[in-house]
């Protein structure tokens, strides 16, 4: 009966107007992914992953509910996901919060990034024999980090020191590296393609391009500082950023490069000069049904057939398969974020607990990462983009898979939770409560803390309205009659 009725719905997808088919896949899409995030929740496992395998399911290898020409025709889709994606890292590119610990965190997400990537483009190239520019992507791509079941796993467990605090600044500026990567990656990518020997031209055009893209992110970001002033509406805010953010996107296609660095350089430059956050949490309100319409259609386009395939020639390894190529990748890019990681952590000085234990937490991968692959797939061409697309969704999800319990156990490994953070927390809740006055009963501390409050509010009030409202306040520690009752509600909450 299901098998029956999931035909139909299945022709008539296929045989209906455009518009109509277009309108309800997308709804089928959306509501699929969410049903499906209702499982993995109870598994414990990332949202990504329930979107990719939703995608799987409803594509054409099993109940082949989305028609190629909505695949075909969503090509957009990854642009405005990694947009979103890019612009939100920005965010994280904060220079007066890098001043401090920000150099250690650098040298040890460079390495963590890199050191994977070396060891994948070792592996794809001189160990697997596949050509330069299928090998110099993926490496690229396996620089990238997913650190939503990390978080989710800290936010779990209520974990917290130096080890949440280095992971949680190396995963904010992993994504950099990686799309710094990427951009390199694709140039040498492109130039190794075009021509059999190796042109330099060929390979710093594409670089200087990118440049330009990231400058012009720049001027973007001082731009939509004019443009959202305080007093503009919400509304409009999310209006105004949203057109610019296509607009780059839209100019980035026409000039054939990635909007990835010129959208993080576009945040980068906003944050810094505006401070304001405000901007970002409204798009992280407005991008979800974007990114899940783009992971969904990334399970569409997975291609099955070729994963199971005993010769992946289009990736210039012949006799292997890509299968093979996938378990090869997901083990070496293990071993080389470990390895990174362990090496950042031991030259910037962190404690054993960090450095022998940070690599754990830093194995998932999927969202940066696939939106990648899938715009290299499109730059590619062919059945090398699509083996690529492949590969890296096979072991993306069998990262989100393993990822929430590697994380686990580096915290627990870490003693980030558990007995002894436990009597750090308590330790240093001691000292703080000896720094706090001790007061006799629960109405004099009641007050004593109200006025404390009073005292911070006067202090924030121009000059003429504090001598008008607080002086009896300020001057006889006594609470004001007048508004008391209103004063205590506020202070309460």
């Amino acid at each position: 009966m299901f098998g029956r009725i999931v035909h139909d719905i299945s022709l008539a997808l296929h045989n209906g107007s455009p518009a109509t088919v277009g309108v309800i896949t997308v709804a089928i899409m959306l509501f699929c992914g969410f049903a499906l995030t209702r499982v993995t929740k109870l598994l414990k496992l990332p949202n990504v992953t329930a979107y990719i395998v939703t995608g799987i399911l409803i594509g054409p290898y099993c109940l082949d509910l989305v028609p190629q020409l909505v695949a075909d025709n969503t090509g957009f889709l990854p642009d405005i996901a990694l947009a979103f994606i890019a612009f939100s890292t920005g965010q994280f590119f904060r220079f007066a919060a890098l001043r401090g610990n920000g150099f250690k965190v650098l040298i040890i997400t460079i390495l963590e990034a890199c050191v994977a990537s070396v060891f994948v483009f070792i592996a794809a190239y001189f160990v697997l024999g596949m050509n330069l520019a299928f090998s110099a992507v993926i490496a690229a791509l396996a620089s990238a980090t997913a650190p939503a079941s990390t978080m989710m796993t800290i936010r779990q467990t209520g974990a917290k020191g130096d080890f949440v605090n280095t992971l949680l600044q190396v995963v904010a500026l992993d994504d950099v590296v990686g799309l710094l990567a990427y951009s390199i990656a694709i140039s040498i990518a492109l130039a190794s393609l075009a021509s059999s020997s190796f042109n330099l031209n060929a390979v710093i055009t594409p670089i200087l391009i990118n440049v330009g893209s990231f400058i012009l992110g720049g001027i973007l970001g001082f731009v939509l500082k004019i443009l959202l002033p305080e007093n503009r509406s919400t509304d409009n805010r999310l209006i105004i950023a949203v057109a610019v953010l296509f607009a780059f996107c839209g100019v980035c296609q026409l000039a054939g490069v990635s909007p990835l660095l010129g959208c993080m350089s576009m945040a980068t430059v906003y944050i810094n000069i505006t401070q304001d956050d405000k901007l970002f949490k409204q798009l992280n309100y407005f991008s979800p049904p974007f990114l899940v319409l783009f992971f969904v259609r990334s399970g569409v386009c997975f291609d099955l057939g070729m994963l199971l395939s005993p010769d992946s020639s289009a990736a210039g390894a012949a006799g292997v398969s890509l299968l093979t190529i996938g378990v090869i990748y997901f083990l070496v890019r293990i071993a080389g974020k470990y390895t990174g990681a362990f090496l950042g952590c031991w030259i910037t000085g962190k404690s054993p607990l960090v450095r022998n234990y940070l690599g754990l937490a830093l194995i998932p991968q999927a969202g940066v990462a696939i939106g990648l692959a899938e715009l290299g797939a499109r730059t590619l061409g062919g059945d090398m983009g699509s083996a690529l697309r492949t590969v890296i969704l096979a072991s993306s999800v069998l990262y989100e898979l393993i990822g929430p319990g590697c994380a686990k156990l580096s915290l627990a490994l870490s003693h980030s939770y558990g007995v002894n953070n436990n009597a750090d927390n308590k330790d240093e809740a001691e000292a703080e409560a000896k720094t706090k006055p001790i007061y006799t009963n629960s109405h004099e501390h009641a007050v004593n803390l109200l006025i404390e409050r009073i005292k911070e509010i006067q202090s924030e009030l121009p000059e003429h309205e504090k001598s008008a409202q607080f002086t009896s306040a300020g001057m006889n520690n006594r609470v004001p009659q007048a508004g008391h009752h209103r004063m205590w509600s506020n202070f309460n909450k």
